[in-house]
């Protein structure tokens, strides 16, 4: 797997070597609290990292507040998630195999891991408007539907790919995409 990131670091002499300090101290931080984690999984993270350090330009006394709070969110993030997943695995089997009392748990169970998603962004939204200007917020949240845009473009290339199904590029019209509204026009 393998995304290219154009980094557009300023001249600014002192701010490129912090933030790629910042950035170095994470991304171990990172890995020394989830020794169990795939290496797939801590390269898309750092993927992530770079790629919200070149989109959101943090200053570095901006990087020092930021980077705590976006990584506790991003630690509770994958907590429901985690769950989520665990919950869907109960049900391995198609839908028509299951009951409705089953179903039932599994679709009451979808909602309220969605309400907790949302219960936490707007909890984090609040912490991110505490330590950020609000355009840098609306550039965190465009940056993160992007990364996860370009990641899903990606792996869908890739399995296309293995498939023989051509270059992977026919969902690329722009068109097609759901609209964002922190994109830029």
């Amino acid at each position: 797997m393998q995304i290219i990131l154009f980094m557009n670091i300023k001249t600014n002499t002192m701010k490129t070597p912090i933030i790629l300090f910042l950035i170095a101290f994470n991304l171990s931080a990172f890995a020394q609290k989830n020794p169990n984690n795939h290496p797939k999984k801590e390269k898309i993270e750092s993927m992530r990292i770079g790629f919200l350090t070149q989109k959101l330009e943090l200053t570095s006394e901006e990087a020092q507040k930021f980077w705590p709070v976006y990584n506790e969110y991003q630690k509770k993030r994958d907590a429901i998630h985690e769950s989520r997943m665990k919950e869907k695995m109960k049900y391995k089997t198609g839908l028509d195999s299951l009951s409705d009392a089953q179903v039932e748990e599994l679709v009451d169970a979808e909602i309220i891991f969605k309400q907790k998603g949302l219960e936490l962004q707007k909890e984090y939204h609040i912490k991110f408007k505490s330590v950020l200007p609000i355009k840098k917020v609306a550039k965190l949240y465009r940056a993160e539907d992007q990364f996860t845009h370009q990641l899903l473009e990606h792996i869908s290339e890739g399995s296309n790919r293995k498939e023989g199904h051509g270059s992977g590029r026919e969902g690329n019209n722009p068109d097609s995409r759901r609209p964002n509204p922190y994109e830029e026009k």
